[in-house]
Parts: structure tokens; sequence; C-alpha cells
């Protein structure tokens, strides 16, 4: 793909949303895991914070890329991999010959293995997105953000050992100056996105409204090298939005694996 422009490692601005998977879970610091209990299926992240849906610019919180550095539309895909919707995206992507990028957490990427290779075998692009999605991960200490992303690089290395995990994403959004440089110590650029269809927010809408609303924003917003952000984690209406999105997509746009 075209390489990203900019440097993670540059720090700005602090914040933002998050997911579950999908009930924000939020471990005081990674030490030695216990068995994980698997996330419950709820609609996720009404903690977050409003995020800025329309971000101007190149970077982001921290000094988080926006963009993809090219033409290039970048999708990303945040909280699993969910044995239930992440084989539905998989099938959906190779049908259209589209390469993405998938920002998996740890304990997801350890419960899943089988998952992760398959990402992996696809030839899409892995994004470190935490150990279990701690919100306040950033804010941490410096030895508890380094162990947390590790060990989330760890997971996912014991199901592909050769994986190349050049990217991270602060769950929530939620970027300090420390992680960045401290994800770019362990050679991963921080993301951020340039387009956000909210698709974890359940208003009192019904899944086909709620499918139409990240269609239509996808649709609105996505320009020539913007990075989108979607879940494949407990989100079918996001899954059902894809079957129209992706053809839409690919038409309009070159669609890229961040590499």
């Amino acid at each position: 793909m075209t390489g990203l422009v900019g440097q993670a490692t540059a720090a700005t601005t602090t914040a933002q949303p998050a997911p579950k998977p999908s009930a924000s879970a939020e471990p005081p610091a990674p030490s030695a895991p216990a068995a994980v209990p698997a996330p419950s299926k709820k609609p996720k992240r009404t903690t977050e914070k409003a995020a800025d849906s329309k971000p101007k610019g190149r970077t982001g919180p921290a000094g988080s890329l926006l963009v993809t550095g090219g033409k290039g539309v970048a999708l990303t895909f945040d909280d699993g991999p969910d044995p239930d919707y992440t084989p539905k995206l998989l099938k959906m992507l190779a049908k259209h010959q589209v390469k993405a990028t998938f920002c998996l957490v740890g304990t997801q990427a350890r419960r899943h293995p089988d998952l992760v290779k398959r990402i992996a075998a696809d030839g899409h692009s892995f994004c470190n997105h935490s150990w279990n999605h701690d919100l306040k991960l950033g804010k941490r200490s410096h030895k508890a953000i380094r162990a947390d992303l590790a060990r989330t690089n760890a997971a996912i290395r014991a199901a592909v050992p050769d994986a190349e995990i050049r990217y991270m994403r602060a769950p929530g959004g939620n970027f300090t100056p420390a992680l960045v440089d401290l994800s770019a110590e362990l050679g991963m650029r921080s993301i951020y996105w340039k387009v956000d269809p909210r698709d974890w927010e359940h208003k009192t809408e019904s899944a086909s409204a709620h499918r139409d609303r990240i269609i239509r924003i996808v649709k609105q917003r996505t320009r020539p090298g913007a990075i989108v952000l979607s879940h494949d984690y407990n989100q079918p209406d996001t899954i059902e939005a894809y079957r129209t999105l992706l053809p839409w997509l690919k038409k309009r746009f070159h669609l890229v694996a961040l590499t």
C-alpha cells in the first residue's frame, strides 16, 4: 500500500472513544492474565466520548494518523476477532478482493487464534488494539503501557509467528504522547481515523435504520486517503452495511490494507 505520511511519534492532543470488546473492560495494568471471561454480546461502547466525526488535517490526537498518505482508502475493523462476524466479513472481503486492516484486542486474539491465522492467510494487515481495551491505557505508567502492547503483539504472534504488526490504535481513540511514543518504540505507527460512522452506537433505531445510517455516513464522508473506522466485533448491522458498502467503495476508491 501507499505508506502512511507523517510520523505517529509526534505529540499533539489527547483523547477519544471506546469499544468493548464491547463493554469496556479496563484492567489496571497488564500483568500475567488469568482466564479472561468471554465478553458479553451486548450493544457496545456507551462510555465513549463523542468523537469528532469529521476530523481535519492529517493528524489526530497526539500525532496519530488520520490518512493513508496517498489516494488509497483504508478500511479498518476494531475489537475482534469475533467468532460470529469476523468470518462473515472475511468472506465478503475475499469475494470483492479487498484487503483491510484488523485492529485486534489481545484477549480476543488469544481466544480465537484460528481467526488470526485466517486474517493473515487472506492477506490482511494487523493493528494492535491493546490487550483488553483499557480506555485509560494511555495514562498508565510507561511500564504498564509497554507490557500491554507487547502482550497483545505476543498473542497475535502466538497464532501467526511471523506477523508484522506495524500499527496501533488506542482503545476508544484515547491517544496520549506516551502511548504514541511507546508504540513507536515497538515499531508501530499510531492510527486514528478520518471517517467514523459510529457503528458501535445503538440509538433508538431499528437494525435496518442502524445499517442505513452506517452506509450513509461512510458514503458521504469517504474521500481519497481516508482511514475508515468500523467494528467487526458484535456488530451484525455493520457486517450487513458492508454488503452494500464494499462494492460501492471499490467502484470509487482504491481500497488498501495499511502495510
